[in-house]
């Protein structure tokens, strides 16, 4: 006999679907009125955070799939929010480095990011907050994704 499934109201994967969901709302229509997509943020939001990085490192940082990656790259050189530079250790290497206009994308959304940000801290509480990163980041860390 096959083991019983949980209630879908208990189920791990649809929760955080909709909690991703309920998450990114605001998130999706702060971008849309800058012309960004979700993936293009997370690539800006990482290379200014880390500087310079070459595509693997870039695509499991901002959780996209390599061939994602490749797309979404383009359309952002073309946009002019990224370029594509020789490696500084390793000259052989490409690596993305974020422009002055994406630095600038970026500054232009901070207020509201925070906000929305400091929205869902003020929503579960601070340490809830915390704890709730914690406990991602420790579902991501089984599979080595982060």
């Amino acid at each position: 006999m096959a083991p019983k499934l949980v209630s879908t109201s208990r189920s791990l994967p649809i929760a955080l679907m909709h909690a991703r969901e309920a998450v990114m709302g605001p998130i999706r229509e702060m971008l849309g009125a800058s012309g960004v997509t979700e993936q293009q943020w997370r690539v800006l939001r990482v290379l200014e955070e880390a500087g310079a990085l070459d595509a693997s490192t870039l695509a499991q940082r901002a959780a996209l799939l390599q061939p994602s990656l490749t797309r979404i790259i383009k359309g952002m050189v073309a946009k002019g929010l990224v370029t594509q530079v020789q490696g500084e250790h390793d000259r052989r290497r490409q690596e993305v480095a974020i422009t002055q206009a994406g630095v600038a994308l970026i500054a232009a959304n901070a207020t509201r990011a925070a906000e929305i940000a400091e929205g869902w801290r003020a929503h579960l509480g601070a340490d809830r907050y915390e704890v709730l990163l914690d406990l991602l980041g420790d579902l991501a860390d089984r599979d080595g994704v982060q």
